[in-house]
């Protein structure tokens, strides 16, 4: 059989041979395909974008995967907005404390801020405990909840008549009003705090259940120490039994008065550091909740006659999806939010304490404002059970020389992953201009466990 044998076409000078041009044709091809799928991804959720179910699988790579699946889902939808670092200033001072303390501070044995000089805690810290971090240094973890506890307390002493509502996927079912108040030892501009601290305190807080009537009266006392092998002391009041109770440091993981939000979540995570093991687990980009009007300068405040200020949230009736007239998502949903790209510090912690409600905490930290943006709770078989979504604000002035968060809402959200039901806190209570304060002037004999019972009916 004769074979035929193909020709080859001619030589031409300088010209690489056709196997060599088809490599090249293949390669900038790709280069072609790869750059306009870059400049199509980047747009998608760029600011000015919608994030919902026809954009969400463009931010799978930056959401917790449950909070993904409400975009897919259609359950939330937000718009995209830019939260630049310009948008935040600390308090005049607090970056020089912040210097101070990256030369003296370490952690001792305790995961505990001391100096290093002494080895024993300052009497008093302000500004960001450690603001150097590294991916490779151990200590990472511990070190950044400090910086989220510490960025968080400077905000100083506090009031507030909030809503906690019990929200199923299509409203609200109840709501309770809560006059929460904090005393800070530590973290604020010193001339808020306490002249004295003879029991060695770093925070004092009182919660009493003012609405509806069976819950009036209700009352939980709490008492943080800065000593970390002192346990928090926490006390409740239920008016039934007419008697003062102390309760287990590990029950501030349980739901406060039944719902599925924790003491120990309050701004974001609220647990004493020192009880948790933690370590970093990744540094990378993500989207979070934010407050876009805190975000454009909208924020409202005024100074209080007896000293600080109160914010007024402008926002206050539209924040959550059970608030908004047909709103067609889950009735939990952040409808006054924002989502903006930050950059994230995630942590994981493990709870030392075998009675605490969760085995392992995932928390992701923005590494520039150390504000807490998705704490998520897993079972000790590793089960995610509960995630708290919690919202971002950039700062606003109390006067030229003194600036912290500033809100148009304040709202999180404690979802119950496998009952697929949430609680909302932070809402607004009654009245025209309900108490949202910062920097009181309290007493602490205000916070004394003895005299608990006062607020019974």
């Amino acid at each position: 059989m004769r074979l035929l044998r193909r020709r080859s076409r001619p030589k031409v000078p300088g010209r690489p041979p056709a196997s060599a041009r088809a490599v090249r044709r293949t390669a900038l091809t790709a280069v072609a395909l790869l750059g306009v799928a870059a400049v199509c991804g980047a747009g998608v959720l760029d600011p000015g974008a919608t994030l919902d179910k026809t954009t969400a699988d463009d931010a799978r790579d930056l959401l917790p995967p449950e909070i993904l699946k409400h975009y897919r889902n259609g359950d939330y939808r937000n718009a995209v907005v830019d939260f630049p670092n310009s948008r935040w200033k600390w308090d005049d001072g607090f970056d020089a404390a912040t210097r101070w303390n990256a030369e003296h501070l370490v952690l001792d044995e305790h995961k505990s801020p001391v100096d290093k000089t002494t080895g024993k805690r300052p009497d008093y810290i302000t500004g960001l405990p450690f603001p150097d971090i590294r991916d490779d240094d151990p200590d990472a973890g511990a070190k950044i909840l400090w910086n989220v506890d510490y960025a968080y307390y400077t905000g100083g002493n506090s009031r507030n008549l909030v809503l906690l509502s019990w929200v199923s996927r299509s409203g609200q079912d109840r709501s309770a009003v809560q006059d929460v108040r904090f005393l800070y030892y530590d973290g604020q501009p010193r001339k808020y705090a306490p002249a004295s601290n003879p029991e060695n305190f770093l925070f004092q807080f009182l919660a009493l259940s003012i609405s509806p009537a069976d819950l009036q009266g209700t009352a939980a006392l709490g008492h943080r120490y800065k000593d970390p092998t002192k346990r928090d002391a926490n006390w409740a009041y239920v008016p039934a039994l007419r008697r003062v109770r102390a309760v287990s440091p590990a029950n501030r993981s349980d739901g406060f008065l039944g719902s599925d939000t924790s003491q120990d979540d309050g701004f974001f995570f609220d647990g004493k550091p020192e009880d948790f093991t933690w370590k970093v687990v990744g540094h990378r980009d993500g989207l979070r909740i934010v407050d876009p009007d805190s975000i454009a300068g909208k924020v409202v405040r005024h100074p209080l006659p007896g000293g600080g200020w109160r914010t007024i949230s402008t926002n206050n009736d539209r924040a959550a999806g059970f608030q908004v007239k047909g709103w067609p998502g889950v009735a939990w949903a952040p409808v006054a939010a924002g989502v903006a790209r930050r950059r994230f510090w995630i942590l994981e912690g493990v709870p030392k304490d075998k009675y605490y409600l969760y085995g392992r905490l995932e928390l992701w930290v923005d590494d520039y404002t150390w504000q807490g943006a998705w704490n998520r709770k897993f079972s000790w078989q590793g089960e995610l059970l509960n995630t708290y979504q919690v919202t971002g604000f950039a700062t606003a002035p109390f006067n030229e020389h003194e600036s912290w968060w500033g809100a148009t809402f304040a709202m999180e959200v404690s979802e119950n992953v496998k009952g697929d039901r949430a609680t909302v806190a932070g809402l607004n209570g009654p009245g025209a201009e309900p108490p949202n304060d910062r920097r009181l002037p309290l007493d602490p004999v205000f916070f004394d466990y003895q005299t608990l019972n006062r607020f019974g009916k």
